[in-house]
């Protein structure tokens, strides 16, 4: 059953978490005079072309060059702005990694790093625009906040909740337009995962695009008579600790599903929580150490089994297998 106090919609109208970046961009234009957005020649792309339309003097387009816009951004919070780079996430954190880490991070600049077009749902842009990585990338650099909203509404909350704190933030969104099913209601906070919905035999942590095919997974389950809970980890960093501590125990088995590679990401997040409590079992799901092939993104999230039946799947495969070693 889904939670009550997360005010969903499962059948809200498809939209892009690129284009609430966008849309939310807009606004925090209107309220923050001190708010500069760069770009490296994909402002329409990455929806950060209505800021530049509203705003060009708070509007940098450096060209083809992710390094030099990293950089120039770290010059710009240096003098007590904040500025949001952003670019397809092949190149944006894939290209400027280095920059990010040094004139960013190491010195705790505010600069929030929006990366466009991550994950298998690129589809027909193939495996050199597929990043895969990123999240790895972006969750081991100090002082880096990493967010992975699940839709267009949940994306307009993480940029409006990165811009209110201080430090170096990540936000990963995607070019798909799926279905929007959180609501202007739905709680977002930074650091706290949100159960979407309550079960007692496993215990699904998703985030991104993979949040509502967990969902509509755990619908299948259900008619199948396994309960599985639903957790939103939008934050990948800070780790809602708690939150998978306790429901990974409740549950007795965990799993994690993401639009990326299974080591480094969320599920590496989920292990090392586990890990260290000692509480559960846990399957990593997602992207198996692989790059990607060309294709729609529904074709590409059947063949990885990442839509909610391969998702349905995999839940149940890891029960079965961890019912036969006890």
């Amino acid at each position: 059953m889904l939670n009550p106090e997360m005010h969903l919609d499962m059948n809200g109208k498809p939209g892009s978490t690129r284009d609430g970046l966008g849309k939310a961009l807009l606004e925090l234009g209107e309220k923050d005079p001190n708010m500069w957005v760069l770009t490296a020649d994909v402002a329409e792309s990455t929806r950060v072309h209505w800021f530049a339309e509203k705003f060009p003097k708070r509007f940098v387009q450096v060209g083809i060059a992710e390094q030099n816009m990293a950089s120039v951004a770290s010059g710009i919070a240096s003098t007590g702005k904040t500025a949001l780079i952003s670019a397809f996430g092949a190149f944006n954190p894939g290209r400027n990694f280095d920059q990010i880490r040094v004139s960013i991070c190491y010195n705790d600049a505010k600069v929030i790093v929006h990366a466009s077009h991550t994950g298998i749902t690129v589809g027909p842009d193939g495996a050199s625009h597929q990043i895969l990585e990123d999240l790895a990338l972006m969750r081991a650099l100090p002082n880096m906040v990493v967010l992975v909203p699940a839709d267009t509404e949940e994306a307009k909350k993480a940029l409006i909740a990165a811009h209110a704190q201080k430090s170096p933030a990540y936000i990963r969104t995607g070019r798909e337009k799926l279905t929007v099913f959180t609501t202007d209601k739905t709680p977002f906070e930074i650091g706290k995962a949100n159960v979407l919905r309550d079960g007692n035999d496993v215990a699904i942590f998703a985030c991104g695009v993979e949040v509502y095919q967990s969902l509509k997974a755990a619908e299948m389950l259900e008619k199948e008579g396994i309960s599985a809970a639903v957790v939103n980890v939008h934050t990948l960093k800070p780790i809602d600790r708690e939150t998978i501590v306790k429901y990974s125990k409740k549950c007795g088995l965990a799993v994690s599903v993401e639009e990326h590679q299974i080591n480094g990401g969320l599920g590496s997040a989920v292990a090392e929580v586990v890990a260290e409590d000692g509480c559960t079992p846990l399957k990593r799901h997602g992207i198996y150490d692989t790059f990607a092939e060309s294709g729609e993104a529904v074709e590409l999230m059947r063949k990885y089994k990442l839509d909610a039946q391969g998702i349905c799947e995999t839940v149940k495969e890891a029960i079965s297998y961890y019912k036969a070693k006890k």
